[in-house]
């Protein structure tokens, strides 16, 4: 065993283990948790019930006794627009909290954690690597892109679009659910790149998933043999006492980064990435994505960043492994980081690109630059985010008068109303972390933008954040939050913001005189919180540093 136990302590485990079957030989064995985020109510997550046995049989094999042990896995789309969107962000740190309890509760030799979905997959991460014992993770595939009646392409996102377009006329009732009832035809993760995606590509970057797990299809033979894969690599790497803190280092968060750039990743990563991190003393904040976004180009686009491409599309061309062989081949990414799995050069080796239009080479990018803007000025001094590999390039520059909302609703109901026209620069605020509190996404008024055919002529700035699938010009992560008196919190009607993407800039004409005049009058909104949400909001670090409460000093 690789960590030590006196004798005491184990038969006393092992009694309560002999209640259920397990017999006094097995109990000898490594204790290998399945660490299962499966439920009925996620899609992403749904799958896992399909391999435990399989899991557990090629782990038995192998010299180990493997355990189920659930953990919570949330799906963000279950709540979206809901006042449980704010739980969403707050429960990575939760779901980090229950990993590390259940490897040091149940005295775990090693683990196999298993989440697909935004929040689950960096919280599950954030927990081992505190615990640092031999871990291997396994994420549950992409699920099929959706399709019309008459075959175009859907995602859940559409559904969001579709409804705008219903209240707005463009489409009857009929249409609309048509659209809802065929956006999900399988289970897996949303089949853009999303955070899901993201998150899943981050988990192999680091070393942790196995080579093509990003990328595979849920419940195929293929991903089926990465879990058994999986479960027979955590006993080697429990008989060798590999651990993630051993090959999990600051180059393999950059190359994480450098990943999320070239395939314009989603905004989320810079709430994940920045936090995961910190655990293990590495530094990655919104200037390091900003310098990675000047230096690695976007090579790949499927949907937001594309009007039809969807994971289906990427997988069939190589997925994650023909993203890294191009990166490699350029020099920009490191290719000695190692994992469970192997280095980012044998997964380079190992990879091929059978389609250069969904996945480019380095010389002939669709885009110059990376996928993410980081921009200063003086609404958020410490940074603001931009996603605009999903931004029509016309609109890279925009100006317009300011309209303010305290709220999503406030500004979701006013385009349903017709209220936003045109030119207009939306601001939606205290939806930030302390603010809202749990800075849920602002998604679906963004939705209801694109949905009216606005994605050009409307920009929206926000100390929220974004789903993955969010296109249109939607600056989020504006810090400090308004909640904290930054100051956007002060910003009137009608006063003129300038965003200047290329020139990483977020302005307004209001000059310093003017924010101290208003500021004398400011208090913030106060917004409802009890338990979990108002401890998060009591301890949680701004957007600029992982709207966490686990931000080592």
């Amino acid at each position: 065993m690789i960590r030590e136990w006196n004798e005491e302590s184990l038969d006393h485990r092992n009694a309560l283990l002999y209640a259920m079957g397990v017999s006094e030989e097995d109990a000898k064995r490594p204790v290998i948790g399945l660490v299962n985020s499966w439920n009925e109510m996620n899609p992403g997550h749904f799958p896992f019930k399909d391999v435990i046995a399989e899991m557990k049989e090629e782990i038995y094999k192998a010299g180990g006794l493997a355990l189920e042990l659930p953990v919570t896995g949330i799906c963000d789309g279950i709540c979206s627009n809901t006042p449980g969107d704010r739980y969403t962000l707050p429960a990575r740190d939760l779901v980090s909290s229950e990993v590390e309890m259940v490897a040091e509760l149940n005295m775990l030799e090693g683990m196999v954690i298993m989440s697909t979905c935004d929040k689950v997959v960096p919280g599950m991460i954030m927990g081992a690597l505190r615990v640092n014992i031999p871990t291997v993770m396994l994420t549950g595939g992409f699920m099929a892109a959706g399709h019309t009646e008459e075959g175009k392409m859907l995602t859940l996102t559409h559904t969001k679009q579709a409804y705008a377009a219903y209240i707005a006329g463009d489409i009857d009732r009929e249409h609309y659910k048509m659209v809802v009832r065929n956006a999900c035809p399988t289970p897996g993760a949303c089949p853009f790149m999303g955070t899901a995606n993201t998150m899943c590509a981050l988990a192999e970057i680091l070393g942790l998933s196995p080579h093509g797990n990003a990328s595979v299809r849920s419940q195929t033979p293929e991903w089926h043999e990465m879990a058994r894969a999986a479960a027979r690599r955590l006993v080697q790497a429990v008989r060798d006492n590999v651990r993630p803190q051993s090959f999990i280092t600051q180059q393999s968060f950059e190359n994480a980064v450098r990943y999320m750039m070239a395939t314009g990743g989603s905004t989320n990563s810079l709430l994940h990435i920045p936090a995961i991190a910190r655990q293990v003393g590495c530094e990655i904040s919104p200037e390091t994505f900003d310098r990675i976004s000047r230096e690695v180009p976007v090579i790949s686009a499927i949907y937001p960043n594309h009007p039809s491409y969807t994971m289906e599309e990427f997988s069939a061309a190589g997925g994650l492994g023909a993203v890294v062989k191009e990166l490699a081949k350029a020099g920009k990414i490191n290719t000695e980081c190692g994992g469970m799995f192997g280095t980012i050069g044998e997964k380079a080796e190992l990879s091929h690109n059978s389609n250069t239009d969904v996945i480019r080479p380095v010389e002939a990018p669709i885009h110059e630059q990376g996928g993410l803007a980081v921009l200063h000025g003086n609404i958020g001094s410490e940074s603001a985010i931009v996603k605009f590999s999903a931004v029509d390039p016309e609109a890279w520059k925009f100006s317009g008068p300011a309209k303010c909302y305290d709220s999503q609703d406030d500004a979701w109901n006013a385009i349903l109303r017709d209220e936003i026209v045109p030119g207009d620069v939306v601001v939606i605020r205290y939806e930030g972390p302390k603010g809202s509190p749990g800075m849920p996404h602002m998604e679906t008024f963004m939705a209801a933008v694109l949905g009216k055919g606005m994605g050009k002529e409307i920009a929206l700035v926000s100390d929220g954040r974004f789903s993955g699938a969010t296109g249109g010009l939607a600056i989020g992560h504006v810090s400090p939050e308004a909640y904290e008196g930054g100051n956007l919190a002060l910003i009137e009607n009608g006063d003129v913001i300038h965003i200047d993407i290329e020139g990483r800039t977020l302005t307004i004409d209001v000059s310093d005189e003017e924010f101290d005049r208003r500021r004398a009058s400011w208090r913030p909104v106060e917004k409802p919180a009890i338990g979990w949400l108002d401890l998060y909001r009591r301890s949680c670090t701004s957007a600029h540093k992982g709207a966490t409460v686990y931000w080592k000093k």
